[in-house]
């Protein structure tokens, strides 16, 4: 009886600290939000360029980056999936290119090409 008692008392601990440390597992990491694709997301994703590329892609006079308002759409588009394959040559636009889903490369390109 006393062998018995020990294992139910042994599988009590046991279960016990299997529940404590499922307790203390880290929470699930959030969802992130589905692709912004309204007017306003667009042009929330196109600011992200102004830092190298100038606002609304008209970068600074001097500035060795090249503008992208005015450009074909569909030239931006092909340039972007060039960065994201790795077979054009970039220093940061490797990486920034994978950031964002296809429609979203499209509608910023269609946003660039819109920019006087």
């Amino acid at each position: 009886m006393k062998m018995r008692a020990a294992r139910v008392l042994a599988g009590l601990i046991a279960a016990s600290g299997i529940s404590i440390a499922l307790a203390q597992q880290p929470a699930p990491p959030p969802a992130f939000a589905p692709p912004t694709l309204t007017p306003a997301g667009v042009r929330s994703m196109a600011a992200n360029c102004a830092a190298c590329h100038g606002t609304n892609g008209r970068p600074a006079q001097g500035s060795t980056a090249p503008k992208l308002a005015g450009r074909a759409k569909v030239e931006l588009v092909d340039i972007m999936a060039q960065f994201r394959e790795g077979k054009r040559p970039a220093t940061l636009m490797h990486q920034i290119s994978k950031g964002y889903s296809a429609e979203e490369t499209a509608a910023i390109a269609e946003y660039f090409s819109k920019q006087p």
